[in-house]
């Protein structure tokens, strides 16, 4: 046997100095050696590592590997073959290790730039940002030309928040490939960021143009940014391709916040954020499961958010925090948001018993870390949100993982075990459209902060609004006001004289396009009334001057909606299909104003046109909200920890008992 295979490498050594590369020769080369045990030259691990990658090529990686291994263990200082190596067990998705064979194809190969680069690009994947902007430097450094390492960097810089330097490193790539798809939309993103909305606008129409793999993501930021001018002409359109995308299954990156603003309804939703949760979390694997400690005196939660600032959801949970009760559950902030330095930081980071700043973290050292300071029960307060990093739940640093307040829908995640609702905005039919379990709270899901300071009531005139007249108001974001609505709201305009419309003042352009498109629909345009951004206190006392707050459709008013009943403002809305259309419904129950909550627009008109000539009926409402804001569910912080407290202690208990997670109702102790 042994004289056969030494004969056959004889014959196969003869067969490649006729003719080198040959794959037949080859493989029986490699073969025989094997076979004996025996390395080859080093010009065969060579040899080797190159029919390695023609194997990674065709698609075969897992043999490729075997090759690559091979040729390695023949010649170990060899940076070709690490190289190689690298290609294929990024195919395999084995992204740790290829970023450590690239690092070593780099070490041996200083001159190499393709080395550097690709380990950037992984360790970027791996959201380990300082390791992937040095490396993706160095690479750029080398080969100036190197488009892919000016396209990563820019990524890298980008999640930085660094929006000029991203953009000079996309406006790189573009100058060697103008016609590179990506780069444009990646442009278009930072001169987003950089607030020039409107000039975001024709890079991603360029890189639609130019086509992308998965245009989704593209089409989504483009209909967005529309939505925030209010600029609606050729809106129609661009939404339809988006749903269709979505639902013919043709994208994965279409962002899901982005479309709830479709009101495609929760099964379309389900799937966008399906789609999108996989794709953002490819290659990520769950950390092993933990040790289980044993019974707990009290549970340790950790909240999951980029936003312990001054954000909506701060103003919302920070007195939640305050008041759970310390014998039942330990509470862990755990931030990877930036630090401002203000008072609602200051608070937080007091509220907490323990406050973790990740931000620095890659995604799988913030999971070991969360995993190491042994929380029971993490809950994401992001969700799909901006700034989100699914990827750290996606490594299951917790037992059990759930969602809760940032997001309205499914994450569409098989890691996040529960989503945190109530019977309004998650009714338990509505489980087919929930990767989740829904777990439903008595009354509502939203936390509310009863020290929320309002200040002095400012005279209508120093807002702008006339002495005399209605006012409907919403402080919503432009995005949320769609074409049909606007239509709505101008008829009741036209019908309620010296009615005025308030709004908030989102963007210029946006402020212009709907005073244009009010004229185009009857109204005079300064009957439409904009409000500047101010401070909370001084925000919050504006709320006072008007007399009804008109909810948007399909995305409703969240925050936005709490601010205006704790203000002591009526509002107005009607439920729709999702999450993202029935938080105004609950809301109004939790304050005591259900009849609000109307079933149709034809409802809604009819009732604002009789509120609008009933000043007697407004200041009734106004009266009940402002005597029962005390005592209503909606403000009541304590009675919603205690609910949260129950649920968590309900999820432990199904997760302690070997079970998988179930949909629940939580009862109210009131």
């Amino acid at each position: 046997m042994t004289a056969d295979l030494r004969a056959r490498i004889g014959e196969c050594r003869s067969a490649l100095a006729a003719k080198p590369g040959d794959s037949a020769a080859l493989a029986g080369l490699f073969g025989a050696l094997d076979a004996l045990g025996e390395p080859g030259t080093p010009e065969e691990a060579v040899a080797r590592s190159a029919f390695g990658e023609a194997l990674r090529r065709q698609g075969r990686a897992a043999e490729a590997e075997a090759h690559h291994r091979a040729a390695l263990s023949w010649l170990p200082d060899f940076g070709g073959n690490h190289f190689n190596l690298g290609l294929t067990l990024q195919a395999l998705g084995r992204t740790a290790e290829a970023v450590e064979s690239y690092g070593e194809a780099a070490r041996l190969m200083p001159r190499f730039a393709p080395a550097p680069c690709n380990q950037g690009v992984l360790l970027r994947a791996l959201g380990r940002w300082e390791a992937a902007e040095t490396a993706l430097r160095r690479a750029v450094s080398l080969d100036s030309t190197l488009v892919p390492g000016w396209l990563n960097l820019g990524a890298v810089l980008q999640g930085y928040g660094r929006v000029a330097a991203a953009a000079g490193c996309y406006r790189n790539a573009l100058a060697l490939r103008p016609d590179l798809a990506e780069a444009h939309a990646n442009l278009g993103l930072m001169v987003k960021e950089a607030g020039r909305l409107a000039d975001s606008l024709p890079a991603f129409e360029h890189a639609l143009a130019l086509g992308l793999p998965d245009a989704g993501g593209v089409l989504a930021q483009l209909v967005q940014q529309m939505r925030h001018l209010c600029r609606w002409d050729g809106l129609a359109e661009r939404s339809a391709q988006l749903a269709a995308l979505v639902r013919g299954d043709g994208t994965r990156q279409a962002h899901p916040w982005i479309f709830l603003g479709e009101g495609a309804g929760p099964a379309a939703e389900l799937a966008c954020a399906r789609r999108y949760a996989d794709w953002r979390t490819q290659g990520i694997a769950a950390m092993p499961a933990g040790r289980d400690a044993g019974p707990r005196g009290r549970l340790r939660i950790g909240y999951l958010s980029a936003d312990y600032h001054e954000h909506a959801t701060a103003a919302l949970i920070a007195e939640l925090i305050e008041r759970h009760d310390r014998n039942r559950v330990e509470v862990v902030g755990c931030s990877y948001g930036p630090d401002d330095g203000g008072p609602m930081r200051r608070r937080l980071t007091a509220a907490f018993d323990r406050f973790v700043d990740l931000a620095a973290c890659s995604h799988a050292d913030a999971a070991a870390r969360i995993r190491a300071d042994g929380v029971d029960i993490l809950v994401d307060l992001k969700g799909h949100t901006q700034l989100a990093r699914p990827e750290i739940a996606a490594h299951r640093p917790a037992p059990v993982q759930a969602q809760w307040l940032g997001y309205p829908g499914t994450m569409g995640a098989g890691f996040i075990d529960y989503v945190i609702g109530d019977p309004l905005v998650t009714p338990f039919d509505h489980q087919p459209f929930y990767a989740e379990r829904i777990v439903q709270l008595p009354v509502c899901y939203q936390p509310n902060d009863r020290s929320r300071p309002i200040g002095p009531t400012p005279s209508r005139a120093a807002c702008g609004l006339p002495e005399r007249g209605m006012v409907f108001c919403c402080f919503n974001a432009a995005y949320k006001i769609t074409p049909a609505l606007f239509d709505l709201w101008c008829r009741l305009l036209r019908t309620a004289p010296d009615s005025v419309l308030w709004l908030l003042d989102s963007h210029p352009e946006a402020s212009a396009n709907l005073r244009r498109e009010a004229m185009r629909r009857g109204v005079v345009a300064d009957r439409l009334v904009f409000a500047p951004r101010r401070a909370p206190a001084e925000h919050l006392a504006r709320y006072r001057l008007a007399d009804l707050f008109l909810d948007t459709t399909p995305v409703g008013a969240h925050t936005t909606a709490s601010d205006a009943l704790w203000a002591g403002v009526p509002v107005l809305t009607v439920a729709g299909e999702g999450f993202a259309s029935r938080v105004g419904t609950s809301l109004l129950r939790a304050a005591g104003l259900p009849e609000l909550a109307v079933r149709s627009l034809a409802d809604y008109e009819d009732t604002a046109l009789q509120l609008a000539g009933d000043p007697d009926g407004i200041a009734r409402l106004k009266a009940r909200l402002m005597a029962e804001r005390e005592r209503a569910p909606l403000f009541d912080a304590d009675r919603l920890a205690r609910a949260l407290e129950r649920a968590y202690a309900t999820m432990w208990d199904i997760h302690m008992a070997g079970k998988p997670p179930r949909p629940f109702a939580v009862r109210d102790e009131d």
